[in-house]
């Protein structure tokens, strides 16, 4: 999770993509008490692989893992190498069965599986158009064959959506280790799926996985949308509108998250709004958007938007006198 979400954007300046809440959880949060969640064994350690985030946020992380019973542990990947090289910069905790998952996407899977089974898993998800995707090719046992990189040309529709299972650690590190040592990179970076096709070639056996849904948090309209997603999968499972919350002479139309110590007044809520804590609304229509922690809404129709933390919106109150046939609008 080194990257800069520069597709995200104003709304990564200052918090990286993976910490952006979506239905009042970080991405990341979500996407590691999923696999946790699922998973039938211990988890010991849950590792993250960050850029210069800051002190603030590796405090954060480690709580995550924690949370979750886990040890957490904080790597940083210094420069934009690629996704072998990122991975190994976690080299001293690749050891023994391991799960990676890059941070920027959600899923909807069971991810139970018997992790001696095979040498390892790839999670995929049928797509009508590859070419976009590393896809795999599998045989007639369902063992994958082939690793594609965005071919242009059909090769199979099963696209790789960025979770994989090693049962061995150890052996993914040495692959890694292998690339950066010989330099071997594809469009100047060096792939994990070099690596995959390495250790394919060694005789390892890797099945896919399937995963219901997919849910891209790359950019705003994709996180509007994963954030109505996730409330409509969550909304009987998790408790999403906070105790402390105060709600005056408002209609919250449900799902919808409503975080610790919000106010809101004379409003509309929902659906599929998310609102951080100590967050205000008021005399406000909002539907299907995000409000981060500590923003202000004052006398505004909002739709399909997000607003950060710390944020501002406010519009003047009216009193007006609308004569017959008047058309206004701003």
């Amino acid at each position: 999770m080194a990257g800069r979400g520069s597709r995200l954007r104003p709304h990564t300046l200052t918090v990286p993509k993976p910490l952006v809440p979506v239905a009042g959880k970080p991405i990341v949060q979500r996407i590691v008490e999923d696999l946790s969640s699922s998973f039938k064994g211990q988890i010991d350690e849950i590792a993250f692989i960050i850029g210069d985030f800051g002190q603030e946020v590796e405090t954060h992380l480690v709580s995550i893992a924690e949370s979750l019973g886990a040890k957490g542990t904080i790597y940083h990947q210094d420069q934009p190498l690629g996704t072998a090289h990122a991975i190994l910069c976690a080299a001293d905790s690749l050891d023994g069965n391991c799960l990676v998952a890059f941070a920027d996407t959600l899923f909807r899977a069971d991810f139970s599986f018997d992790p001696n089974a095979q040498d390892g898993l790839i999670w995929v998800k049928t797509v009508e158009d590859p070419s976009a995707y590393g896809v795999v090719q599998t045989d007639e046992n369902d063992k994958i064959i082939e690793f594609i990189e965005k071919s242009p040309v059909f090769v199979s529709d099963k696209a790789i959506v960025g979770i994989y299972y090693f049962k061995d650690g150890q052996r993914l590190k040495k692959e890694l280790q292998y690339l950066v040592d010989n330099d071997i990179k594809q469009k100047g970076e060096y792939s994990l799926t070099s690596a995959l096709e390495n250790l394919k070639e060694d005789n390892a056996v890797f099945k896919p996985a399937i995963i219901d849904e997919w849910l891209d948090c790359g950019n705003k309209d994709f996180v509007v949308y994963s954030n109505q997603r996730i409330l409509d999968i969550k909304k009987d499972q998790e408790q999403l509108i906070d105790s402390s919350a105060t709600i005056e002479n408002s209609t919250i139309i449900e799902p919808c998250y409503i975080g610790p110590n919000v106010l809101i007044k004379n409003a509309v809520v929902g659906p599929y709004v998310s609102v951080g804590e100590n967050s205000k609304l008021e005399n406000c229509v909002i539907k299907n958007s995000l409000v981060q922690n500590d923003s202000i809404l004052k006398n505004v129709v909002v739709e399909d938007s997000m607003l950060g933390n710390k944020a501002s919106f406010e519009a003047k109150a009216r009193n007006l006198s609308l004569g017959d046939f008047t058309n206004y609008s701003e």
